[in-house]
């Protein structure tokens, strides 16, 4: 039986749109953007996902050694388009085990990335304010000439997660990471690529789904 869309802020039921109401509701949070059922590794999820996508699909590129692409999700309907993205990773840590990494792209009020960071609430605050960032990545902008460094800070969520937040292209940029010590990893200096860029025919390695997409 096929997975219905759920909230993007508590992976909770929603109700569908219907004669008294254009919104899917959530009983706890009220009217959301529902979050899609995951999408499985390969290029038939990409795809699908790029045809949605309203905001960056990005991905590290090159890979982490050792790592490949374990799955995809968004946030939207046929009305809205995909209006948040995340891309899961996985891979060997740097410190210890095996480790996942999830890159959400959302526009601001969504609620995925909090989500998954383990934050209430669908934006991160002022975390951005006020502070030096703890890390920063190289991401790719609509054309391969418009690279740049995106400044990102941790954010307190769950401890069994290390959690970053930025802004790239008008939206936010979220990494997830488990276990929390895997977060080291972003501090190798990571390149994310957006997907949607004309000509990006990447040779993608895709291994088994990710099931933190479906938390």
């Amino acid at each position: 039986m096929r997975a219905e869309p759920t909230c993007p802020r508590c992976a909770g039921p929603v109700n569908a749109p219907n004669l008294w109401s254009s919104d899917w509701i959530c009983g706890a949070h009220g009217a959301v953007l529902p979050k899609q059922p995951s999408r499985r590794p390969g290029p038939d999820g990409l795809a699908a996902v790029l045809r949605d996508a309203r905001v960056p699909v990005w991905t590290p590129w090159p890979l982490p050694l050792g790592w490949l692409v374990t799955g995809f999700a968004t946030v939207g309907d046929d009305r809205s388009g995909a209006r948040a993205t995340a891309v899961a990773v996985s891979g060997p840590g740097l410190v210890s085990g095996p480790a996942d990494l999830l890159l959400v792209a959302e526009e601001p009020g969504i609620g995925l990335g909090a989500h998954y960071a383990g934050l209430d609430g669908t934006d991160p605050g002022d975390v951005c304010a006020g502070s030096p960032p703890h890390v920063k990545l190289d991401v790719s902008g609509p054309a391969a000439t418009c690279g740049h460094s995106v400044p990102m800070w941790s954010v307190d969520g769950r401890p069994d997660r290390a959690a970053f937040v930025g802004e790239a292209m008008g939206n936010w940029l979220w990494a997830v990471l488990w276990p929390a010590d895997a977060g080291v990893l972003l501090l190798d200096g990571q390149t994310l690529l957006d997907l949607r860029e004309p000509g990006m025919e990447l040779d993608l390695p895709y291994g088994a789904h990710c099931p933190r997409l479906d938390e």
